[in-house]
């Protein structure tokens, strides 16, 4: 696989507390955070270098491009207004395209010219031509959920859906990135919500996670989407609650982005980034926005629950490791009797408050400031034994595998305490940690596998292209000053023989040359 540029890592650098060299003199980025015009027609794009002709096809992207209506303004990087984006590559030439997700938040917003509805890190204040007593009252409205579907494009029965972690997604063209429908998960299955990362089965059949609020109480709930539909306009028809787990606190329930898929598991992670449910639900009584009730709390453990796919049983059997969040897995694959679960990692669960829209902004010292305080991710394994039983020894090391040094023991009848293995040498801590993974992903999902992919972090937001090999736990950069590419995408060669045959497609923000860039590795 070739890059534009490569280079071989040192490890000699100063570290700070949180296992990240320490940065001076960082770029300002805030071009990065600045609304946008939409461009609705396709426009050719200048190429540089050469497209392999085997490649046509559409590379579509989501994320926030309007942070503003009227004088009313976001405060987080996740509140901006989904904008949709087309790369259409055909025969060596590029076309770009984009378009603003016609979400019912949307129209309102721009209908009155200021912001109508709250998102998570914003409270839509009361309309200010209202009296004093019509203002008051709008406190106590009921929360309405957002659908600005800002995080991703999914796939469900062949359709393509932009979504976000609320109830609703929207189905979109992807030829030419129209809003079609607004689809609301709880008119399906009981749920409240969804996350933007479900995985899929090679027969097309769809895995995802959601919340349910109910009379059962708090749950969180395994989702089941059928591959095919029955009718035409189908859309989540067929959806099913495989099962449901119930939080170890039931007012303040884990917050989670993902979840990981093994051949036979659902993995849900259990992390100490927690939900103080009394707050959200009283967050407009309060004045306060939704990101108010999440919280780390580092004193509690991160808990692991396996699923299996075919029954939805939940093993009683929990694996347990001390504090960390995560955002995104890697991959999870079954072997020998353990199920491999690679994650990125960090010991703090306060990233996602530290993503306001002030700071990404924010330059010299101010800007250094904020990225040397955060606390760096990092991609890990642990190794979980599948087939615990009441003569499983305990207070030993479970895991025999001579190729990894994590560990799991048993420590109680149905609890097992794991350690990680790095799935990287001390060298990555020179390019800030990893995140954003991707993987050869049809190839090589809930299996074995070798090389996996994402950005690194000498910034707030990821600014270098990173191949990671578990052979030797080495990796190869791309990188160039002053270029900041998105999560990576692995697209297969052909006729592939190898996994890693194929190139990585990344959309690359230049804020300083105020152009867009679609990188190809």
């Amino acid at each position: 696989m070739s890059s534009v540029k490569l280079e071989r890592p040192g490890s000699d650098q100063a570290k700070n507390a949180h296992n990240g060299k320490v940065l001076k003199g960082l770029e300002t980025i805030a071009a990065l955070v600045r609304s946008v015009e939409e461009t609705p027609e396709p426009v050719a794009t200048k190429v540089e270098g050469t497209i392999p002709s085997w490649i046509n096809g559409k590379l579509l992207r989501n994320g926030p491009g309007k942070f503003e209506f009227g004088k009313t303004h976001y405060n987080h990087w996740f509140d901006g207004m989904a904008m949709l984006h087309q790369f259409k590559i055909e025969r060596g030439e590029v076309t770009y395209m984009s378009r603003f997700l016609q979400s019912d938040t949307f129209k309102k917003n721009s209908e009155r010219d200021r912001i109508m509805m709250s998102e998570f890190g914003t409270l839509a204040m009361p309309d200010p031509c209202k009296n004093f007593f019509q203002r008051f009252l709008s406190r106590f409205e009921k929360f309405e959920p957002t659908d600005n579907a800002s995080v991703s494009f999914v796939k469900y029965k062949g359709d393509y859906y932009v979504s976000t972690e609320t109830n609703f997604m929207h189905r979109v063209n992807p030829e030419t990135l129209e809003t079609l429908e607004k689809v609301d998960w709880s008119k399906f299955i009981a749920v409240n919500g969804a996350t933007a990362h479900p995985h899929y089965d090679p027969d097309g059949t769809t895995y995802n996670m959601g919340n349910s609020y109910g009379r059962r109480g708090v749950l969180y709930n395994i989702i089941r989407v059928p591959p095919e539909k029955t009718e035409s306009k189908d859309t989540l028809q067929g959806a099913k609650i495989l099962c449901s787990i119930v939080p170890a606190n039931k007012s303040h329930p884990s917050y989670y982005h993902s979840f990981a898929m093994s051949e036979n598991y659902v993995v849900f992670i259990e992390q100490p980034v927690k939900m103080d449910l009394l707050k959200i639900v009283t967050c407009k009584i309060r004045g306060k926005a939704l990101s108010d009730g999440i919280y780390w709390d580092p004193k509690q453990e991160t808990v692991f629950h396996l699923v299996n796919k075919h029954t939805g049983e939940v093993s009683s059997v929990k694996y347990h490791t001390k504090a960390f969040s995560t955002f995104h897995q890697i991959n999870a694959f079954e072997e020998d009797g353990f199920l491999m679960l690679d994650m990125c990692c960090s010991d703090d669960g306060q990233a996602i408050n530290n993503y306001l829209i002030q700071n990404l902004r924010k330059s010299g010292d101010a800007l250094d400031e904020v990225y040397n305080t955060l606390c760096r991710v990092f991609p890990r394994r642990f190794v979980l034994p599948l087939h615990v039983t009441n003569e499983t020894p305990k207070d030993q090391n479970l895991n025999t595998r001579p190729s990894s040094n994590a560990s799991c023991v048993k420590i109680g009848d149905d609890k097992v305490f794991c350690q990680h293995e790095d799935l990287h040498g001390d060298d990555l801590h020179e390019y800030g940690g990893l995140e954003f993974p991707q993987i050869n992903y049809a190839r090589c999902n809930a299996h074995p596998y070798r090389y996996f992919y994402g950005c690194g972090f000498r910034h707030l937001v990821g600014d270098s292209l990173l191949k990671m090999d578990l052979k030797d736990k080495t990796f190869k950069v791309w990188y160039q000053k002053g270029f900041y590419p998105s999560e990576p995408v692995f697209v297969p060669s052909p006729d592939a023989v190898e996994e890693d045959d194929g190139v990585i497609l990344s959309v690359v923000l230049t804020p300083s040359q105020v152009r867009l860039s679609a990188a190809q590795t």
